[in-house]
């Protein structure tokens, strides 16, 4: 298959890695020092279960050059999206289809639902909805991602855990296109099931990194830092149930209890969540994404979010700060 990943950072190069070592035919579109690294010495990742995995996959500046596509994935963060999207469009052929891979509730949440919201744009994550326009909806399918990973230098990526990305239809429907996107993701050794659920699935992992997230970008915190501490993990606690609130007046099913939740996360040790390497590395955040949409919902369905909509501003006035 022929898969083009725009996004080489810590999930978008795992992939990348991974897929070009089970024999796919693999593009990076990449730019900078990530670019130059790759070109040059190749795309090196550690910490796999069978051990460091080392490949040269193709590597291009922009989408265009990268010639037609099967599968084009958006490796790339959320907000990330809207100004490649246009470009996106333009290499797409009649089959190619576009998998999105980001956190957060994604631009396509409200379409091919037949409920009351279908089609409604979302400005937290698709602003002026230049997301929507330029990306078919028929080809895009949907993804929620579990693994962890983090880009230690351009060109070296190292694994922490998980495997799993579970895959869907924008419709839920089953498909022969979505199973061989799975078939190919488990030949490199992914687990990808096609998810009968996928947009309650994207809530169950939204739950977490609502708060976990923007906690630990304020704070400096670990996910055992912020669960350990009684004040904090209470502060998480609150800002989940606002949004369970939002999630189940929009129908939808949370199949894991809250404390569970929490639970998980602990257990996942002393890691930095994504949103904290992002402050640390001085990049923007995926607070929209993450927060920002759960407030764009809340107000949508007329539940209130006062606890999210604080860390969300504290969020909003670190990043003017730091600009």
């Amino acid at each position: 298959m022929r898969i083009a990943i725009i996004g080489a950072g810590a999930i978008g190069g795992l992939l990348a890695g991974r897929l070009a070592a089970a024999g796919e035919d693999v593009t990076v579109v990449v730019r900078g020092a990530q670019k130059e690294a790759i070109a040059g010495k190749g795309l090196t990742i550690t910490g796999l279960p069978e051990g460091t995995v080392s490949t040269r996959p193709k590597v291009a500046g922009d989408i265009g050059a990268a010639g037609p596509q099967d599968l084009i994935v958006l490796g790339m963060k959320a907000h990330q999206v809207a100004p490649v999207a246009a470009q996106v469009r333009a290499a797409l052929g009649p089959q190619t289809l576009v998998m999105t891979a980001q956190n957060g509730i994604p631009w396509w949440y409200f379409m091919k639902t037949g409920g009351p919201y279908e089609g409604r744009r979302l400005a937290s994550v698709d602003p002026g909805g230049i997301v929507s326009d330029n990306l078919p909806i028929d080809q895009v399918i949907g993804s929620v991602v579990y693994p962890a990973a983090e880009l230690v230098e351009p060109g070296l990526i190292h694994f922490i855990e998980g495997e799993r990305f579970s895959l869907a239809e924008i419709d839920q429907s089953k498909s022969e296109r979505i199973a061989a996107v799975s078939e190919t993701l488990t030949r490199a050794g992914f687990k990808a099931p096609v998810s009968s659920d996928l947009r309650g699935e994207i809530w169950t992992k939204l739950w977490g990194n609502l708060s976990f997230n923007p906690i630990s970008a304020l704070t400096g915190a670990t996910l055992a830092g912020i669960c350990r501490r009684p004040e904090t993990r209470e502060l998480a606690a609150d800002m989940m149930r606002e949004a369970q609130a939002v999630g189940e007046a929009l129908g939808v099913r949370f199949r894991i209890s809250l404390e569970k939740r929490i639970a998980g996360a602990e257990a996942v040790g002393e890691h930095k969540t994504s949103m904290l390497q992002d402050v640390l590395a001085g990049r923007q955040t995926e607070i929209d994404a993450l927060v920002g949409s759960i407030v764009e919902l809340g107000e949508i369905v007329g539940a209130p979010t006062p606890r999210i909509k604080a860390i969300l501003a504290c969020v909003k006035l670190l990043e003017v700060a730091r600009a």
